[in-house]
């Protein structure tokens, strides 16, 4: 596990919130996967100019829990893209909202697949011109 936040922006930062917490003052495990695959979407729709719905979710680690309060980060990257689909990992860092320590949450896998106009797969173009992007 790394032992810090990886040093580009986040996907999506948001705020633990209450109405996402079990009776522990902890954010429920489902929240975080939402999230999650809401930042794997976005990377992916951005670098095949399509939707791009998660078709497998795989791997995932909750290594530590979030509190109420805390600032919650995601960090998507590409790791992965076939003629349709893409493999986008997502790591969750959280921040006590008063201090900079940070400390791994989750990580975890999704698969996504571009879909074109007609609801079926479509290629994703220029795959390997966007490649090592700022896109993932």
């Amino acid at each position: 596990m790394p032992d810090a936040p990886p040093q580009t922006a986040p996907t999506i930062r948001a705020t633990a919130m209450a109405a996402d917490a079990n009776p522990y003052g902890k954010i429920f495990v489902g929240w975080l996967m939402g999230q999650m695959a809401l930042a794997a979407g976005s990377v992916a729709s951005r670098r095949s100019g399509a939707r791009c719905p998660v078709v497998a979710a795989d791997g995932f680690s909750f290594t530590a829990p979030v509190s109420i309060g805390e600032e919650v980060s995601f960090h998507a990257d590409i790791v992965a893209t076939g003629r349709t689909s893409m493999t986008v990992a997502v790591q969750v860092w959280r921040r006590d909202r008063h201090g900079e320590a940070a400390s791994q949450a989750a990580r975890g896998t999704f698969t996504l697949v571009a879909m074109g106009e007609d609801d079926r797969p479509r290629p994703i173009e220029n795959t390997l011109a966007l490649e090592g992007s700022e896109l993932g």
